[in-house]
């Protein structure tokens, strides 16, 4: 990833219409240092401090504030904020366009106000991925939804569902194969079935590294 500046160009180039949006420029702001670490430091070590800074996160109240009453959301906007757009990477598990999607961000909304719709829009468009849910959680609600995984009695058999304030939220989530590797998986919050030869509802394992959810297995 390419080092871009902080606060001089996410909080300058591209404005919040109303405060309640603050989120947006001081979200991407906090993302800017993993992306520092990431171009001297390597990608390992930028996801690996974007996951500690889950440490400050309270969870209290949502990251956008209510608009038209000049109110600003939750403090965990900066590194809640953070940790979402490190998310959105990861599901899309191509930093080329992940690279291409923040640049192209700045180059359309040079020096313009936007909103919520607005981001959410363009990042929805240009991954090719529909995040309508997942910012309606993790940006305009105060939780973290959870992965229920359950074996259904039959080796390698498992129903998989999400549990979330948000109603039909749904967000690809990556599961580990028994030899380690990443599958990405589609889950809603009605139940779906997956194979996972060799796994059992022990040994069976979400990236919670790079998803900010929790999970739950039986």
């Amino acid at each position: 990833m390419v080092h871009e500046s902080g606060h001089e160009w996410f909080g300058n180039n591209i404005t919040a219409q109303d405060l309640a949006d603050m989120w947006i420029h001081e979200s991407f702001t906090n993302y800017s240092e993993a992306l520092f670490i990431d171009y001297y430091y390597g990608k390992e070590a930028s996801q690996a401090y974007v996951n500690g800074n889950r440490r400050g996160i309270i969870n209290q109240t949502p990251i956008q504030g209510p608009y038209h009453v000049n109110k600003e959301g939750s403090g965990d906007m900066y590194n809640k904020g953070g940790v979402l757009h490190n998310m959105i990477r990861t599901m899309i598990d191509d930093d080329e366009k992940w690279r291409a999607i923040l640049r192209g961000m700045n180059k359309t909304f040079y020096h313009q106000t936007v909103d919520y719709n607005d981001i959410l829009k363009y990042m929805t468009e240009h991954s090719g991925i529909d995040l309508s849910k997942v910012f309606e959680q993790y940006v305009q609600r105060k939780s973290i939804p959870t992965l229920e995984i359950r074996n259904v009695g039959r080796p390698g058999f498992f129903i998989i569902r999400w549990n979330s304030e948000v109603d039909n939220f749904h967000m690809p989530v990556h599961i580990f194969d028994k030899d380690g590797k990443k599958v990405l998986i589609k889950p809603t919050t009605k139940w779906s079935t997956h194979r996972f030869d060799g796994l059992t509802s022990e040994t069976i394992k979400a990236d919670t590294f790079n998803y900010y959810i929790g999970v739950t297995t039986q």
